[in-house]
């Protein structure tokens, strides 16, 4: 009995290795955020991708923030790029290298045209991408700058939402009375003032030429137009809109300290809409579906005395996935499927009802969503036009100086001057 049992599992084992060696290999680094009500919805989704692929071996890596750009960078550096990536469409930290070498396929080559017709042009459009070509499909067309606004607080203090940057700072004294902060922003991780807020600020004091005048050498930094923005950006601290402790303060513990009532706004992208939702896992959301219907809403930054372009905000193709240029055979064909189900019309309405965006995908209906998912869609609507995201337009070595800049303005240890300066240097390089 003992030997018909091992001649058994002897054969289980060839048949389970058999099995394993007729699978596609499909290595694939994903981003994402655990805190997000759309995570367990997306973990989810892939375990049902899995479970109707067998016949591919789903190897996924889940990165989110800064570890994420590391490990993709080292992949990168080391010639390991995975089978398939989430990307930025622009030359954000490691997604720069993969436009610049054009290490992805051109997905209008790879996807059928059939499948691609059903997304919005501003998806489509190669000049969206750092690499010009269709490197990633853009999954939504993110506004950078969203103001979440806590309406039930400012109601309990007899307040309202400014339409000026003027009421904004009127606000502060009547807030800080009450030990709450105006406009929560938090930028230890470096990069949301620049995205989040300050090129939504420039894009709508400098007007549409100036980044691309930057880029032709027709403009400066140091022109005094720019200098009075990082000037207007420091004195949004010294008027108490902005707190300097904010400098220090992590990035994800934004949402957390906005619901419980220590700001009255708190600025970040659109996407951050995703982190109030209901968890389908857990049933429980930051916020209530009751309290995002009437304590809660969204709005633009308001209005800047002097502004070019009015009622203006920094937006940019969102991120996506993209598949490795050498990927071929068996291994394209199940990056294509795993692409084709990604961006279909299941998984991106749970996108949307989850609120991780607005897809960019245009045949898309739901009756489910829930308040704040309805309230975005109706915030880009109040929206005139929009602008560049500045690390979206121009080089890593200049705008990483900016947001080192915009940290060091904050705690008054760098000077509007100083920082275009060095901002121009790093662009005087670039030329050499």
């Amino acid at each position: 009995m003992k030997r018909l049992a091992l001649v058994l599992a002897m054969i289980a084992l060839i048949v389970a290795g058999a099995s394993a060696a007729d699978k596609t290999v499909l290595k694939f680094l994903y981003y994402a955020d655990a805190s997000a009500a759309s995570y367990s919805s997306d973990m989810a989704a892939f375990e049902k991708f899995k479970a109707a692929n067998t016949d591919i071996d789903l190897q996924m890596e889940i990165l989110n923030n800064a570890p994420y750009h590391q490990k993709l960078g080292a992949y990168i550096a080391a010639g390991q790029l995975p089978d398939v990536v989430f990307l930025w469409p622009t030359s954000r930290d490691s997604s720069a290298l993969l436009h610049d070498h054009k290490l992805l396929k051109d997905l209008k080559t790879v996807l059928p045209a059939d499948f691609l017709k059903n997304f919005s042009s501003l998806a489509l459009d190669p000049n969206n991408q750092s690499s010009h070509q269709l490197s990633s499909l853009p999954q939504t067309f993110t506004y950078t700058t969203t103001v979440y606004v806590n309406t039930g607080l400012l109601k309990s203090l007899g307040l309202k939402a400014p339409t000026t940057y003027a009421e904004m700072k009127a606000l502060v004294p009547k807030l800080k009375v009450k030990g709450i902060k105006t406009l929560l922003l938090p930028d230890a991780d470096g990069w949301p003032s620049q995205s989040c807020l300050f090129s939504t600020v420039s894009g709508r004091l400098l007007g549409d030429s100036f980044i691309d005048n930057i880029k032709t050498g027709k403009a400066k930094w140091t022109d005094k137009a720019f200098v009075d923005v990082l000037t207007f950006w420091q004195q949004m601290y010294t008027d108490g809109v902005l707190s300097k402790d904010d400098v220090s303060l992590g990035y994800g513990d934004g949402p957390g300290l906005f619901v419980s009532g220590k700001a009255a706004f708190f600025v970040d992208g659109d996407w951050r809409v995703g982190n109030y939702l209901t968890d389908k896992a857990t049933g429980k959301a930051l916020i209530s579906p009751a309290l995002q219907a009437t304590d809660f809403d969204l709005m633009n930054f308001p209005a800047i005395a002097g502004e070019l372009n009015k009622n203006s905000v920094s937006a940019i193709a969102g991120t996506g996935l993209g598949i490795n240029k050498d990927a071929t055979g068996a291994k394209l064909e199940a990056a294509k499927r795993l692409l084709t189900w990604y961006y279909g019309k299941e998984n991106q309405t749970m996108k949307w009802e989850t609120g991780a965006f607005v897809p960019s995908r245009t045949d898309l209906t739901s009756t489910t969503l829930e308040p704040l998912a309805v309230k975005l869609p109706a915030y880009y609507k109040t929206i005139a036009k929009t602008t560049y995201v500045i690390d979206g337009a121009t080089d890593p070595s200049v705008f990483n100086i900016l947001n080192a800049g915009l940290q060091g303005l904050g705690l008054g240890a760098k000077t509007p001057a100083g920082v275009a300066a060095e901002m121009q240097a790093a662009q005087n390089a670039l030329k050499k």
